[in-house]
């Protein structure tokens, strides 16, 4: 071979080299817009060039690790958002979990309290009547319930004896308001009795 056609082989290699570099670059570039994960095979594929060329060009190779690696830190981030958004959706109900069971307690802590003061005040009713004054209270009850109907009765009794008495002194009046002019009309007539 001669030394011309060895320099035009190499730099048909070294053209052909970056137009299979350009095409790795826009294979990744084109992965990177659809948002799909990079793998050597698929570059290669898009890029219509051999996986071998991939591992074997420095400039390809490293083409594909920051591909790569770009790829997985925007995973990585997408995984960390989404963890994020997850984690800040369980922080805030564990928030408001925590804020529900201290009203909780405060509720129950004041219930307990009413409770407690009712409680003595029936303790303070018990010891004020005992079981012995509970049954002398009914007792005095029943015979002041006695005392009120017999009371009832004499007033009643006194009632019908007043309207008599009133009837009577009506009766009565009328007697003597007769009897007086029967007087006067015996001591107006001349030749009445003596």
């Amino acid at each position: 071979m001669r030394p011309e056609s060895t320099a035009a082989a190499i730099a048909a290699r070294r053209t052909q080299t970056r137009q299979k570099l350009e095409q790795v670059a826009t294979a990744i570039g084109q992965l990177r817009r659809e948002r799909g994960r990079p793998t050597i095979r698929g570059i290669a594929q898009r890029a219509g060039v051999s996986a071998t060329f991939l591992y074997e060009n420095t400039e390809a190779r490293m083409l594909v690790a920051n591909a790569v690696a770009d790829s997985r830190s925007r995973h990585d981030r997408q995984a960390q958002q989404q963890h994020d958004q997850i984690e800040a959706t369980w922080r805030e109900r564990a928030l408001n979990a925590e804020a529900e069971l201290t009203r909780t307690q405060n509720e129950v802590l004041s219930q307990r309290q009413r409770i407690g003061e009712l409680m003595g005040q029936i303790r303070d009713f018990d010891q004020m009547v005992p079981g012995e004054s509970l049954q002398a209270l009914t007792a005095e009850n029943t015979t002041l319930k006695h005392r009120v109907q017999l009371l009832t009765r004499e007033h009643r009794t006194l009632q019908e004896r007043l309207e008599g008495a009133r009837s009577n002194l009506r009766f009565a009046d009328k007697r003597i308001a007769n009897l007086e002019a029967e007087l006067l009309e015996q001591t107006a007539t001349p030749g009445g009795r003596d």
